[in-house]
């Protein structure tokens, strides 16, 4: 199944360069991909990784399920199972028990592509699980989370087929289930997975290293907007529980944008926003870029 849910969606992101040539993308289609990947990304980004994972705010139940059943829309596994393989990341980062660090196997050329691949994807399809006991008992213990993380398949299954039953119900026709099926399900899953995977494996090998940290942990502003600010990534692992992770001027957070909003709207409270005085400490003496 893990199989499946990776290479079949990315071979739908290579075949959509030349369907979207000639035929098959409408108007409909983009919006429901659009409207998909913002909730689902921002369900990982907002949700698993700086909610549950590194408890970066703190919300009601109704906001919570909210988190945990959009991040599952994302398809990359059950909340669970996300936050307990981050956060075992972030205990031996770039180190030996790294669930997917791109330095695992040295720093020669062939190394680093072997490592580019194992952080990128290779873990995921040979991976071991880790200890949710020891890395998420907080989790387990949350009847609301145990119960989305057991909904997982269901809620997969629906990230697939809802876009489809809309594209079918507004058009009126099977083709529009087809292609809505096809964009705003598999190529936008699959497009979602890769920036995902790009801040295991792209930054931490390339980039700029402003802040101080123990790791390879890099800021690649391409990434920024699709990641939804995740690819800010070098303060993330100098400040991991900051609901920011983007503080620069022209460094776009849309996650820490979302949480502010929440916040004004009493969705969201005691928000761990960065100060000023701790920026000032975390700051390298100069900017680094590998």
């Amino acid at each position: 199944m893990t199989y499946l849910a990776v290479l079949v969606p990315f071979a739908a992101l290579i075949a959509a360069i030349p369907l979207a040539w000639g035929w098959g993308l409408s108007w409909l289609d983009a919006g429901l991909a659009v409207g998909f990947y913002v909730v689902s990304m921002l369900g990982i980004t907002v949700g698993f990784h700086r909610y549950f994972t590194h408890g970066a705010f703190r919300s009601g139940r109704a906001l919570r399920i909210s988190l945990a059943v959009a991040g599952s829309l994302a398809v990359q596994g059950p909340v669970t199972h996300w936050v307990a393989d981050h956060r075992r990341h972030h205990a031996f980062a770039d180190k030996d028990g790294d669930p997917h660090s791109p330095w695992r196997y040295g720093t020669s050329p062939a190394a680093l592509v072997r490592g580019f691949w194992h952080a990128h994807l290779g873990w995921i399809l040979e991976r071991t699980l880790s200890d949710q006991q020891r890395y998420c008992p907080d989790l387990l213990a949350d009847p609301d989370v145990m119960r989305v993380s057991r909904w997982f398949g269901w809620i997969t299954f629906a990230s697939f087929v809802l876009p489809a039953i809309i594209g079918g119900a507004v058009t009126g026709t099977f083709w529009g289930a087809v292609t809505a099926f096809f964009w705003a399900g598999l190529v936008r899953i699959a497009l979602s997975h890769h920036v995902a995977w790009s801040t295991n494996s792209i930054c931490h090998m390339v980039g700029e290293r402003p802040w101080r940290v123990r790791d390879r942990s890099t800021n690649v502003w391409p990434l920024a907007i699709l990641s939804m600010g995740e690819s800010w990534h070098n303060l993330h692992h100098a400040d991991p529980t900051s609901a920011r992770h983007g503080v620069g001027r022209f460094e776009i957070d849309l996650s820490a944008e979302t949480i502010a909003l929440f916040e004004k709207l009493g969705w969201a409270w005691k928000v761990r926003w960065p100060r000023p005085e701790r920026l000032e400490n975390l700051r390298a003496t100069k900017s680094a870029a590998s």
